[in-house]
């Protein structure tokens, strides 16, 4: 990158191979029988933090707030979404585009695990194929009236972020992360990747955020002090949401009931989600 580039202008400008050099923003546009409201994604620097279980915690919650709700399942090489809420059944067609399966309690999902012949069959493709894969799940899927979707980003910023970000009507990005002493390198990748793509960041959460013992009431730092305050703070993100270490929720997703999935902690986002203005 030049060391004078504004970042403004990259048509007139002779350096090749910039880190900053980006295309357009196109946006793509559902089929006529969709209308997704507000479009949020749910992403980390890194895996194993439990952004699935974020994602389908912010579903349930915004369902038990009276709004109809979906996930697009967006790891295609990694899905969970179908596992966590026990659905084993593939997604119909009416002919002409996807339909989307139900949870117990109404949240619509799409995931590629719903159109494999088995849940563990590999998806075995590169980037183009993946990012592809993913806009089609935004325009073939028949998701009707959604009043909040959630998309769960695969780990890191590769293709299929740099897609999402691009081509869908990103309305806010939430964080997940867990209190290793690594995660402030980690949590800086997602947030910078954020601002170059010109999204808001609507909340941190951070995942396995120590663990109560049940016996004795205190709480155990089992991955280390947390730093996720200094971490928000330093990038001016005031919505910070910490969650403890709770085997019932594991087994909650272990067992394919992700429907009973809930916590009060979650609640300064969803509140913050609910305050998103309505769509003109």
């Amino acid at each position: 990158m030049s060391e004078d580039c504004q970042k403004t202008d990259c048509a007139g400008c002779g350096v090749t191979g910039c880190g900053s050099r980006k295309g357009p923003e196109v946006l793509t546009q559902p089929n006529e029988l969709s209308d997704v409201k507000h479009l949020i994604v749910v992403i980390s620097g890194k895996g194993g933090v439990g952004k699935s279980m974020v994602t389908s915690l912010l579903s349930n919650a915004m369902r038990s707030a009276g709004k109809s709700t979906a996930i697009m399942d967006a790891d295609i090489t990694g899905p969970s979404i179908p596992r966590i809420y026990g659905i084993r059944e593939q997604a119909g067609s009416d002919g002409e585009r996807v339909i989307p399966v139900m949870s117990e309690k109404g949240i619509r999902m799409m995931s590629i695990n719903l159109l494999l012949d088995h849940e563990t069959d590999p998806v075995v493709w590169r980037g183009a194929m993946i990012a592809s894969t993913v806009r089609q799940f935004w325009t073939e899927v028949l998701w009707g009236d959604v009043d909040y979707m959630f998309v769960d980003m695969p780990p890191g910023t590769g293709d299929v972020p740099l897609t999402v970000f691009q081509s869908l009507p990103v309305e806010g990005i939430v964080v997940v992360a867990s209190p290793q002493d690594l995660v402030s390198m980690i949590v800086a990748k997602a947030v910078r990747m954020a601002e170059l793509m010109n999204k808001p960041i609507l909340g941190i959460v951070e995942n396995m955020s120590g663990f109560k013992c049940p016996d004795c009431g205190k709480v155990h730092d089992i991955f280390g002090k947390s730093s996720i305050g200094e971490i928000s703070k330093a990038y001016g993100i005031d919505t910070v949401v910490r969650l403890p270490i709770d085997p019932a929720m594991a087994a909650l997703c272990d067992a394919g009931r992700g429907d009973e999935l809930e916590t009060d902690e979650i609640k300064p986002i969803v509140d913050v989600l609910l305050a998103l203005p309505e769509r003109e």
